[in-house]
């Protein structure tokens, strides 16, 4: 039983980053459609916060903790920098650069979250010792091996390949791509880099704001609610076609209430949970994870091909996980016999 609680987080978190990469296929599903990204995020919200209000209302309704001031201005900040904001800026930045930039700067995750927890002093560096050590590395290799999966492609692998290809229509009437203005993209790699920045913030506020507020279901219900308040107000500032924000029984309303309910809902209140069990490093380590899935749907359902340097980014992904794990559990035994 020991074992299995003590393997629970890290379950969790492939399990968490397993439902952000299909929320990525999602969007590239809902896009290809013709669907606003700034309107899908808006929706993404709105189901959540509808989902998970009565759901923190029935299930923490005898242990919620009193709502104060403090507790509301963090919601709103976590419904910024984990939601609205940081899903806009990384979508525009998206647009603007590339989608090799773009993802690069999401691997970026694990150092901020790194930086900005031992600067608030939620984490302990410990290079003295071991499990310090450890963290350290499985954190530069988490990233190393994420930009290697992204930079570097090499040869093909040839071996068995599914026929399917969700995204065969746009590929018969899509053209080339066209090379953005240079102001454009570095305005564009701001914003980038700026959504990841705001995603690691948002993991140390989230590990703050449970020390007074311990109900993760409560806290998810709070954050979506500020977040889908203030994504619809900038899709309302930003698209004007009403026929936009027409939800029929498509991919449009499948992608919504699946990053909303599921992703932005459910598995946003799990990840709230390993927050408050492993911290934000433990949390933010797993981020290159998804990259990995996204690779593997990629090659399943999308049609892309699988190369040498996906495969050694995932090995270097998978053995830095390992790494951060192992100096992880070594910090909590040393913590309970010191």
């Amino acid at each position: 039983m020991n074992i299995v609680n003590s393997l629970k987080p890290a379950l969790f978190m492939i399990m968490v980053q397993t439902t952000f990469a299909v929320v990525n296929v999602f969007y590239k599903l809902a896009a290809d459609d013709g669907m606003n990204l700034s309107v899908l995020i808006a929706y993404r919200f709105i189901f959540a916060a509808a989902f998970m209000l009565p759901l923190a209302f029935f299930v923490e309704r005898n242990k919620r903790t009193k709502l104060t001031g403090t507790i509301i201005s963090q919601a709103f900040l976590c419904g910024l920098l984990g939601g609205s904001l940081a899903q806009n800026m990384y979508l525009q930045g998206l647009a603007l650069t590339s989608a090799t930039f773009a993802t690069a700067t999401m691997n970026l995750i694990p150092a901020m979250t790194f930086v900005l927890a031992i600067s608030f002093r939620l984490e302990k560096l410990d290079w003295g010792k071991a499990a310090g050590k450890a963290k350290v590395i499985g954190t530069f290799l988490g990233v190393t091996g994420a930009m290697l999966l992204t930079f570097y492609k090499g040869p093909n692998i040839t071996i068995w390949k599914p026929d399917i290809d969700l995204l065969q229509n746009s590929r018969r009437h899509q053209g080339g791509d066209v090379a953005a203005p240079h102001l454009v993209q570095i305005f564009g790699a701001f914003l980038a880099i700026s959504g990841s920045l705001c995603n690691a913030a948002w993991l140390i506020l989230q590990a703050k704001m449970q020390e007074q507020y311990p109900c993760p279901y409560s806290m998810t219900a709070l954050m979506n609610i500020m977040a889908a308040v203030q994504a619809t107000v900038y899709a309302l500032v930003m698209e004007r076609d009403w026929t936009q924000w027409h939800l029929g029984w498509n991919i449009r309303l499948l992608t919504t209430i699946y990053s909303g309910i599921i992703a932005s809902g459910l598995i946003f209140t799990v990840l709230a949970w390993c927050v408050k069990k492993r911290g934000p490093i433990f949390v933010s380590a797993f981020s290159p994870f998804m990259l990995l899935v996204v690779v593997i749907a990629g090659f399943l359902v999308l049609d892309e091909n699988l190369r040498l340097g996906s495969l050694l980014g995932a090995v270097t992904i998978v053995c830095g996980l390992y790494v951060v794990l192992w100096g992880k559990e070594k910090q909590m035994k040393e913590k309970i016999i010191p």
